[in-house]
């Protein structure tokens, strides 16, 4: 028994060396990607291929954002955003996931609410902000509100798509040994959907991200979106590039947040 442990040890050792040259490859074509990228943007506007003054180099870019980041005016406009969008994309979760559950699993209350999704599903949440501030004013409700609608949509419907995918089979093999509603909830039809619930987590958290910079342009005073349209009046494009690059950051870090998440989350899909 100690052989064949040590010898599956030893295999995943070896795998992980194997492994360690291919995502180190897989690293530098990244940075190879990002370093054309940045060398395009500041080579193109200096040498006025593109007009320097709608698109400034990117040194000048990184300039402005490090004197913003001095001054502490892009800290407080990156926090005003990041509450925002936290609260929006967490109570989106606290909501959708068990509504998802529930009408995943009870065709009746599927039957009953189907037509109201289709029709909400295909609505755009930016064509409904002008509804959310009139109803609920400028203030922080309206912009956390709309954040919560179009977050809720992906979480919603991939998990109603999770629940109903899990295989027929599993919940009949589970019923026979006597499994209880509950215990089966939480053994066998929760664990199955978690997949394609993190599926939704990580679209809502995109979401969250490009609704709140359209959210933050209508009648904020703070917030990344906020700023750039600011700066963008005031033909300040240096600032107008460092917000976008902030908020561009902000939810590359986000979602490599929710995919290490989902990796935790659903190791037993490997295991």
């Amino acid at each position: 028994m100690a052989s064949v442990s040590t010898g599956a040890s030893a295999a995943g050792v070896g795998a992980r060396l194997l492994r360690g040259p291919g995502r180190l490859a897989a690293a530098g074509r990244r940075a190879a990607a990002l370093g054309a990228l940045a060398a395009l943007w500041e080579v193109l506007p200096r040498l006025e291929v593109v007009d320097p003054t709608f698109l400034t180099p990117l040194s000048q870019v990184l300039a402005a954002w490090w004197e913003l980041l001095l001054s502490g005016e892009l800290l407080d406009h990156a926090q005003a955003s990041l509450v925002r969008s936290l609260a929006g994309f967490a109570l989106a979760i606290v909501a959708a996931i068990p509504l998802g559950l529930l009408i995943g699993w009870y065709r009746p209350l599927a039957d009953l609410l189907n037509p109201v999704l289709e029709l909400f599903r295909n609505t755009a949440a930016l064509a409904l902000l002008p509804v959310f501030v009139l109803i609920l004013g400028l203030g922080e409700t309206s912009k956390i509100s709309i954040i919560l609608y179009a977050c809720a949509w992906p979480i919603l419907l991939n998990t109603i798509a999770g629940v109903k995918s899990v295989d027929p089979l599993l919940i009949k093999s589970a019923r026979s040994m006597g499994l209880r509603p509950i215990r089966l909830f939480q053994k066998v039809i929760l664990p199955a959907a978690v997949p394609m619930i993190f599926t939704g987590v990580r679209l809502a958290g995109a979401y969250s991200i490009l609704v709140l910079v359209a959210a933050e342009m209508v009648g904020a005073k703070a917030g990344l979106g906020y700023l750039i349209n600011y700066a963008q009046f005031n033909f300040r494009v240096p600032d107008m590039y460092a917000g976008i690059l902030t908020i561009s950051v902000l939810g590359l870090l986000f979602n490599q947040l929710l995919v290490r998440l989902e990796r935790r989350f659903s190791t037993w899909r490997t295991s």
